[in-house]
């Protein structure tokens, strides 16, 4: 019998020093999940796959993706659709954390592409040490100039297929303070397309 990673992730859960809370897996679509990724639970990615519908880290601020939830999908449904990405998790201002496929002799790596510059950026950190960061108190820095006073309670409410569009958005001068703009939930697709839509006007893309 193969060794989960399950265990481990489960201990940081635990430790978090802000809420986690665990989506229920739906055991068929795990497993067909798995199988689009031809991975085992041994991997940090198989195991959170495998054992929940996804990971809602820190008032649902941060969801990662599993095997699949209610108002979320299973992590292969990128890769379905033919993305070069595999998208592994979003945030609820419309970022998306991917796990790109290694060059000859690198390691894939996660990268991240935020709503306040419109580009991806390398965070240079494999699946399990980039979870394992973000469990363990990482986020509150990360996230540091995305956030505003009483941000907990108005994302918490926020749907799973839901992310918060701001005007003026995050990218620009004028919409830096989070807590002077105008927030509203949207649909979370409406909102990434959104967030490409500028990032090709300004050449980004």
């Amino acid at each position: 019998m193969e060794r989960s990673a399950w265990s481990e992730i489960l201990a940081l859960v635990g430790a978090a020093p802000y809420p986690v809370e665990v989506l229920a897996a739906d055991p068929e679509r795990a497993a067909a999940c798995l199988a689009a990724l031809g991975i085992t639970t041994r991997s940090w990615l198989g195991a959170v796959v495998a054992n929940s519908g996804g990971l809602l880290i820190d008032h649902g601020w941060l969801r990662v993706l599993g095997g699949g939830h209610d108002g979320l999908p299973e992590v292969a449904a990128e890769m379905a659709r033919g993305a070069a990405r595999l998208v592994v998790a979003f945030d609820v201002m419309g970022g998306r954390f991917a796990w790109l496929p290694a060059q000859p002799g690198v390691k894939p790596t996660v990268h991240y592409f935020g709503p306040e510059d419109l580009t991806w950026q390398d965070l240079e950190l494999g699946y399990g040490d980039w979870l394992e960061a973000m469990l363990a108190g990482a986020m509150t820095k990360f996230y540091e100039g995305l956030r505003w006073p009483g941000w907990e309670a108005e994302v918490a409410s926020v749907a799973l297929d839901h992310g918060i569009h701001t005007l003026p958005p995050p990218w620009t001068r004028e919409g830096k303070d989070l807590s002077a703009v105008s927030r509203k939930p949207i649909r979370f697709a409406e909102l990434v397309s959104v967030h490409q839509e500028f990032a090709r006007q300004l050449g980004f893309l």
